[in-house]
């Protein structure tokens, strides 16, 4: 990464100007107050530094490429299920949602929700165990860290600088989920909620992916007092004979409950601790929680999830294959590196081979480690 200091923007004029200072809360972000961009650039003149990193997020190839990775469920079990690329869509309405209803800046909201899953490797969790097995003591992989190899290193599209030259603030944000504790410790309300909306996307969403596919019925749900208060205020608003539709507007009856009570929880806490200004949200912890008690539910929902749904052996089978295929395409591509273009050279040049061959498979999708598994000869990624 460049030394370079990050340079601010200068005194805006414009239309995103007056729509934020008409709109923003005082205690959020606006994007005047910026600390910029590692490389500077003149500003645009219709856009806020904050639309201009969605809309390089969204155009860059990392992002394009999530529609063919794993979220939970694999390709092979169908296609209806969430993939890493919906999931990040699902995530960024939620939290723009959240942070509208809070007078937060929705288009930093979107970009950090846009780059929050843009380092997950193939086969997600599974392919992200295997790359760290590969790297052993050379090294440590983490999809939150490989976001940020991503937009500051890998993507290659423009003349002028490597990555994407997103703001200091999309970049921090992201840094902060490196870090166990990174969100505790003076972020952003705009970062966040898009930790909130994230956690309620997969819990919800992987509860109707796994009811879709089988691996879940709805009865096994019945002692979890989060899925028992949406099913009886269903239950209450209507007679629902189709079970597929009731258990979409159970689902989605989830999803309303537990963006109520953070979007309460979350005023409660800006009105204990005073918050009025930038400078006082840096000075809190973290501020965008649940409630004691739906946190509670919450958390007794994700321990079944993990023992039902992310252990089901169906799952670990495919997590098991995945994982033997990625070392073994590790293995194969050790001393090879100049076949993976000269972005991954030049990356084994500074932090060694092995390195380099991780996050060039890291990039890849689903498919197209299953065909370099099956002998394929490793592709040059486009920019």
């Amino acid at each position: 990464m460049s030394s370079q200091p990050f340079v601010g923007f200068c005194e805006p004029t414009g239309a995103w100007q007056d729509r934020e200072q008409a709109l923003l809360a005082h205690y959020a972000m606006p994007s005047a107050q910026s600390r910029g961009r590692r490389y500077p650039e003149p500003e645009h003149p219709y856009r806020s530094p904050y639309q201009r990193d969605r809309d390089r997020i969204t155009h860059c190839a990392a992002y394009r490429r999530l529609s063919y990775k794993t979220q939970v469920f694999t390709g092979s079990m169908g296609q209806e299920h969430r993939t890493r690329l919906t999931h990040t869509l699902e995530v960024a309405s939620l939290a723009r949602t959240i942070g509208r209803v809070l007078g937060l800046n929705e288009d930093l909201i979107e970009a950090l929700a846009l780059v929050h899953d843009l380092g997950h490797p193939p086969f997600g969790h599974a392919g992200e165990q295997a790359l760290q097995s590969c790297l052993g003591d050379q090294g440590h992989f983490c999809h939150n860290q490989h976001a940020l190899t991503l937009v500051e290193e890998l993507e290659q599209r423009y003349p002028e600088f490597p990555g994407l030259n997103l703001t200091w603030e999309v970049l921090e944000g992201q840094r902060a989920k490196v870090h166990p504790q990174g969100l505790d410790q003076g972020t952003l309300l705009e970062t966040q909620v898009v930790d909130a909306a994230d956690n309620i996307a997969y819990d919800t969403h992987d509860v109707d992916d796994a009811l879709t596919l089988g691996l879940l019925h709805l009865e096994e749900l019945n002692h979890l007092d989060l899925w028992k208060h949406a099913q009886a205020a269903v239950r209450r608003r209507w007679t629902l004979s189709d079970a597929r539709l009731f258990q979409t507007a159970v689902v989605r009856q989830m999803i309303d409950t537990l963006v109520g009570d953070v979007l309460h929880t979350t005023r409660q806490n800006l009105q204990r601790h005073e918050i009025r200004t930038l400078a006082d949200v840096l000075r809190a912890g973290r501020l965008v929680r649940h409630s004691q008690e739906v946190s509670q539910q919450q958390q007794a929902l994700e321990r079944f999830l993990f023992q039902k749904v992310y252990r089901h052996p169906l799952l670990l089978q495919m997590r098991a294959q995945a994982q033997e295929m990625i070392g073994q395409c590790f293995e194969r591509l050790l001393g090879q590196v100049e076949r993976l273009g000269t972005v991954f050279e030049r990356r084994a040049q500074t932090h060694g081979e092995a390195v380099a061959v991780v996050e060039y498979l890291a990039c890849l999708t689903d498919e197209e480690l299953l065909a370099l598994a099956r002998g394929a000869p490793p592709r040059i990624l486009p920019p």
